[in-house]
């Protein structure tokens, strides 16, 4: 296996860097799609980091943002632990370029179960400009939660972090389960408390995080590669993915 290092485009939720990576960490960052994604790489030294680009101030700097992480060590589901979160911040207008998450299983041959509730961290605003609003009904959902359920295989998602398909963190994984339409579905705790029940169907890729789809997977807006399975752009000759023709 090589470890040559690599100069990469690492996108997040609020710009991008250009670092120096190892194949590890390519494979790692890569969600599906011919980007690359900071978040599930974790911390990067510094010194790898030649240039960032902040959305904020629409502009490239030399060097690295200033990367800010602390390590609570706390337990947010059963048999997963969270070792360390961060965030890469700008140094001039200390808006954040992406955000990180790093997990680890107690028990690595046993499956994660329930998340247990969360705490507000640093990266996660304390008020949110779109006011909390609870619904007179919610739709009835079939959780999957005891440990002999069949489709327990489904908690070892359970506390991973939720990201859109333009990396901005929506929230975290809290349960699966199945809706009135019997439909798998993702429960997830948003950023300001509240819950949201995602369709299964809108699942791009789940790997250290749970990427979603950009909402045009369906119909002929679409085309989906039979080699890999990446949803391509309507019109699409060649997938973005991995070059086998349409």
């Amino acid at each position: 296996m090589s470890s040559e290092l690599r100069l990469k485009k690492l996108r997040g939720s609020g710009g991008f860097v250009m670092a120096q990576v190892s194949d590890d960490q390519q494979r790692k960052g890569n969600l599906g799609g011919p980007d690359l994604f900071l978040a599930p790489i974790g911390r990067l030294d510094q010194e790898k980091i030649s240039k960032y680009y902040c959305n904020t101030c629409e502009k490239d700097y030399d060097g690295s943002p200033k990367i800010e992480y602390e390590s609570p060590n706390e337990e947010v589901a059963q048999n997963l632990i969270l070792l360390e979160r961060g965030q890469y911040i700008c140094t001039t207008c200390g808006s954040t370029i992406a955000e990180y998450r790093e997990f680890q299983k107690q028990n690595q041959q046993a499956d994660v179960g329930l998340a247990k509730p969360i705490s507000p961290s640093f990266d996660q605003p304390v008020t949110s400009a779109e006011p909390t609003v609870q619904p007179t009904t919610q739709p009835e959902i079939q959780t999957f939660s005891s440990p002999s359920d069949p489709q327990n295989s489904f908690s070892s998602i359970v506390g991973m972090s939720v990201y859109s398909s333009d990396a901005k963190k929506v929230g975290v994984a809290k349960q699966v389960g199945v809706n009135s339409s019997h439909q798998v579905v993702l429960i997830v705790t948003k950023n300001n408390g509240s819950d949201e029940i995602i369709e299964w169907s809108k699942i791009k890729k789940i790997g250290e995080i749970i990427l979603l789809g950009d909402g045009t997977q369906s119909g002929t807006s679409s085309l989906k590669c039979s080699g890999c399975n990446y949803e391509n752009k309507a019109g699409s000759k060649f997938c973005e993915s991995c070059g086998n023709k349409l």
